[in-house]
């Protein structure tokens, strides 16, 4: 096969360089339980299709604690009693924007780690072309770094001071 030749297969998967590429608007229907195994091809469709479903559902999980978040701090009575209280209100509103900050940035990872699923590119090292690995990717669906990768940049940005 022809490195740049693309296969058009069922469901508006395409299969380009040995990769598959899911399209969002691609329906794969997993059996009940379903969990990437070692002995299936690396990355074939029902694999995609397991963490699209795993990233969608941590996606609207976040979305939703956001959303409660900012419903919370809305409803939240600003005049309060004393400097103590005003101060212990501020210090945990502090906190639940950082969290929300933190849910944003993560989010936004979460929407790259779809969007490599629909290009093809999801579970291979954007460092080494290597695969990631199915049980690094089951603990952090959004790594981009397979294990190698990652602490070559850890350790170098240990050196740095960073």
């Amino acid at each position: 096969m022809n490195k740049s030749a693309a296969t058009k297969l069922d469901n508006g998967i395409t299969r380009e360089d040995g990769r598959y590429a899911l399209p969002s608007t691609s329906i794969i229907n997993l059996p009940k339980g379903y969990h990437p195994s070692l002995a299936e091809e690396y990355m074939n469709p029902m694999h995609l299709a397991y963490f699209r479903n795993k990233l969608r559902d941590w996606r609207d999980q976040l979305v939703e604690e956001s959303r409660q978040t900012m419903d919370n701090l809305r409803e939240e009575v600003r005049d309060v009693g004393d400097e103590a209280e005003r101060a212990t209100r501020e210090t945990e509103n502090s906190l639940e924007l950082r969290t929300r900050d933190r849910y944003r940035k993560l989010i936004s990872k979460i929407d790259k780690a779809l969007r490599r699923i629909e290009e093809g590119s999801y579970g291979f090292c954007e460092e080494t072309d290597e695969e990631i690995g199915i049980d690094r990717l089951d603990a952090r669906p959004i790594a981009t770094l397979s294990l190698d990768a990652q602490e070559r940049r850890e350790h170098l940005q240990k050196q740095m001071g960073d």
